[in-house]
């Protein structure tokens, strides 16, 4: 049982951080978190792609649970769902502790180095 959770939450990771990598699809979501609630064409209007290929961008953030979408007549509007963002980000700080020492002595080497350059041009 915990295998299959531990599987579960894996693989829903591993679809948001896949329909993250997507510049399109990271800039589907910006759009919808300035305009909220817009239909699959006027969020499509921007791209220079077609529409079809808009939708299976949509369909890839649906299935990752990032935004979803409902169906009024014929318009079907997309809203962002931000729960998936939350998981993602709780995800990525508890690994923060790992990469935020390295880059504070990342910085600090570098802060060496340029003054030691200073140094010797003086």
């Amino acid at each position: 049982m915990l295998y299959h959770m531990v599987n579960y939450r894996r693989q829903h990771l591993d679809s948001i951080f896949s329909a993250l990598g997507d510049p399109t699809r990271r800039a589907i979501l910006a759009r919808l978190e300035r305009e909220d609630g817009l239909s699959v064409s006027a969020l499509a209007k921007p791209f220079a792609i077609k529409l079809p290929a808009v939708i299976k961008h949509l369909d890839v953030l649906s299935e990752a649970g990032l935004i979803r979408h409902s169906k009024t007549g014929r318009t079907v509007t997309v809203e962002i769902s931000t729960d998936p963002l939350r998981e993602a980000m709780a995800w990525l700080h508890r690994y923060e502790r790992f990469w935020s020492g390295r880059l504070d002595r990342l910085a600090a080497y570098a802060e060496k180095k340029e003054r030691e350059a200073r140094g010797k041009r003086a």
